[in-house]
Parts: C-alpha cells; sequence; structure tokens
C-alpha cells in the first residue's frame, strides 16, 4: 500500500481538481491510501471523498495573499501523514511543495502542471529554481511538455507527458433529456451547443458568443449553453444583450448535471485562448459529442481534426463560426459517426484506469519502498 498525498491549490469544480479526485477513486480502488491537502478553503467535491474516505485538509489560506505560515503547517501534516509519494497539482501548489521540502523529509515529490500557460515568466523563474527539489515535473499534453522544454522551464531529462483520464462510465449514458428541455425551454429541433468551464479571460467567451452571432444568421433557432460560473459572467451577460443574441443563449451557472447536458447537446464548443489537456474534451468525446475548439495546447491531442471535430485558429471568430457552421450543415449520420469516433478515441488512450496504472508505474519507478 502507497501513502499519496495530493496537493493542490483549491477543491472546485475544475479540471484539475476532477482528475486528482478520480485518481484517488482509482488508487483506492488498488488498494493504496490518498489524502488531499488544499492550501484554500475546499468547495467543491467534499460529500464524493467523504463518501470514498479520503481525508481532505486545508492549510487555511486565503486566495491571492501568500502566507508564509502554510510551508509550516503543510509541514505538519506530512509529519503526520508521513506519505510515500507527495503529489501536487497547478503552479501554486507546485511551488509550495517544492519550498516545504526544505524543512521536512519527503521520500518523492512530482509536481503536474496543467497548462502551457501557468501564470508568466516570474512563475516559470520560480519552477527553474526550484526544480531540484523534486523528482520529476509533469505536464498534461504533450504541446505543453514541449514548450516547457523549449523555454527552459524544466530541463528535458526531468519531465514527462502524462494525460488526464477519464471514468467514462459517468458519461455517454442515456438521460431524461425530457426534464432538460422543460427546465430550459428548448424545442425538439433545436440545435443546441454546449460550452462547459470557468467564466474567466483565458476561455475567451466574448470571441465565442461573436462566432455564435454569426451562427445565428445561417441557424436562428440554434442555442449555446454555457455551464460554469466565473468573474465574467455579468459581462457576458451584457455584451450578450450588446450583440442581441440573449434570448439564445444561457449561462447556466454551476451545474451538478454535466454527463446529462452533454447527452442532451448535439455538438460542442470551445473558444480558449490557450490550455492545457481540458478534461471538459474528454467528457464530451466520451459522450459522443462532435466538437469545434480552438487549436491551442492540448486540444490537438484531445480531437482529431475532421474525425471527432474540428480545430478553429485561436482568437478568430470568423473561423471558429464557419466550423460551427461545417458541423451544422452534416447529416445526422456524419454528426453520429463523428461522436462513435470521439468515444473510441477517448476509450483507448484516455481511461482513468489506463491513466492510474501510469502512474503507479511512475511511483514505482522512484524505488519506493512503501512506509519509508
Amino acid at each position: 500500500m502507497l501513502k499519496i498525498m495530493f496537493i493542490l491549490t483549491g477543491l472546485n469544480y475544475a479540471g484539475a481538481e476532477n482528475q486528482v479526485v478520480q485518481l484517488c477513486r482509482g488508487f483506492l480502488n488498488r488498494g493504496h491510501q490518498p489524502m488531499i491537502v488544499s492550501m484554500i478553503k475546499p468547495e467543491a467535491y467534499l460529500d464524493e471523498l467523504g463518501e470514498l474516505g479520503v481525508e481532505v485538509r486545508t492549510l487555511g489560506m486565503t486566495k491571492g495573499i501568500p502566507d508564509p505560515r502554510a510551508v509550516f503547517r503543510l509541514r505538519r501534516i506530512v509529519q503526520e501523514f508521513r506519505p510515500d509519494i507527495v503529489h501536487s497539482h497547478l503552479v501554486h501548489a507546485n511551488i509550495l511543495a517544492r519550498v516545504t521540502r526544505l524543512f521536512v523529509s519527503m521520500p518523492v515529490l512530482i509536481c503536474t502542471a496543467h497548462n502551457v500557460n501557468e501564470g508568466g515568466r516570474a512563475r516559470e523563474w520560480l519552477y527553474r529554481v526550484t526544480d531540484p527539489l523534486c523528482e520529476l515535473t509533469t505536464n498534461v499534453s504533450e504541446e505543453a511538455v514541449r514548450q516547457y522544454v523549449a523555454r527552459k522551464v524544466v530541463p528535458a531529462h526531468k519531465i514527462r507527458f502524462v494525460p488526464n483520464g477519464i471514468t467514462l462510465d459517468s458519461f455517454g449514458q442515456e438521460q431524461a433529456s425530457e426534464l432538460l428541455s422543460k427546465e430550459l425551454g428548448i424545442e425538439t429541433g433545436q440545435f443546441v451547443w454546449l460550452a462547459v468551464g470557468r467564466l474567466v479571460p483565458e476561455k475567451d467567451y466574448p470571441n465565442m458568443l461573436d462566432a455564435f452571432t454569426a451562427v445565428l444568421t445561417r441557424h436562428p433557432n440554434s442555442v449555446l449553453l454555457i455551464a460554469g460560473t466565473g468573474p465574467e459572467r455579468a459581462a457576458l451577460e451584457q455584451y450578450s444583450r450588446e450583440l442581441g443574441i440573449e434570448r439564445n443563449v444561457m449561462l447556466l451557472g454551476i451545474r451538478r448535471d454535466i454527463p446529462a447536458l452533454m447527452n442532451f447537446a448535439d455538438a460542442y464548443v470551445m473558444s480558449s485562448k490557450w490550455e492545457g489537456f481540458p478534461m471538459v474534451l474528454l467528457e464530451a468525446s466520451a459522450s459522443g459529442l462532435p466538437m469545434v475548439v480552438t487549436d491551442v495546447g492540448g486540444n490537438r491531442e484531445a480531437v482529431q481534426d475532421g474525425i471527432t471535430g474540428l480545430l478553429a485558429l485561436p482568437g478568430d471568430s470568423g473561423q471558429l463560426s464557419q466550423r460551427m457552421l461545417t458541423l451544422m450543415s452534416s447529416s445526422l449520420a456524419e454528426l453520429e459517426e463523428m461522436g462513435e469516433q470521439a468515444r473510441k478515441y477517448v476509450k483507448e488512450r484516455f481511461d482513468i484506469e489506463v491513466i492510474v496504472t501510469q502512474w503507479t508505474s511512475i511511483y514505482e519507478q522512484k524505488g519506493l519502498s512503501p512506509g519509508v
């Protein structure tokens, strides 16, 4: 049995956090003991983790405010739990874990980045100077690994590509679509686009709204559902009104029924300026949804252009709308074939059991002796 401590910036409904929860479930099924440390107060997944028996601790930090006391709080938790592996995710947790290692013994420290860009040159400099304090850095897309090496963020011999994984059984199941139709006021025959993600600048939702405005000139009854919350919500509502498309765009806030929404939608759309390797694209693939996404980060690795979806240049609303219209002009049989290929692709490459096996191999390669 391995004792695995995951460290995260926070616990909310986002891709990295979702992945850690799935890894906890996978490692528990194999007889290991995971725990999670959240730098700030956790806000999501607590019921699910409680049912699994995964302990969740917090360092009591305030978002956006550095607190050196967190180093010593984390040191105390490490001393109490005595992990065989410390595995941090996202830049703040990665740097904190490395610095804390100066004050407490950690048999192995692995740091995972989840994006091509984690915040600019200052953070990349911190990665460089603290690199000797960890055994390995990983990233969730091959493109991100390539860029990290090219920018000398991490030495080539100390970084690996390990993709996110997904529990396929949660997606692609028949759902009660009539209930969603009634709730959302969507009639049979309306083409439904779905986007899921935080309402933040890097997701470039204004680009999506511009593209959808052009789509509506050809398909005035189509609908865009956006599930998620964030600081951009009010601005996006205002922009929808300015574009005159507010009746066709629904900002749904946080939803607990993403699998049902994906089963209900006809296609998925993403307009991000940059990405790591989005979990949501794996979820859409597992749901059999054809996709139109911007060609950034690991999106090209998740979506096979022309086979499981279509790629568009980031920041180009004209091309994004053209790709959306191309997909909408496809026959039902063509859309279903895209969806089937997407589900097959994600099953072969990104099933969570495959990813847990990869992580187990990495942990064991470090010459671990459980209980050290």
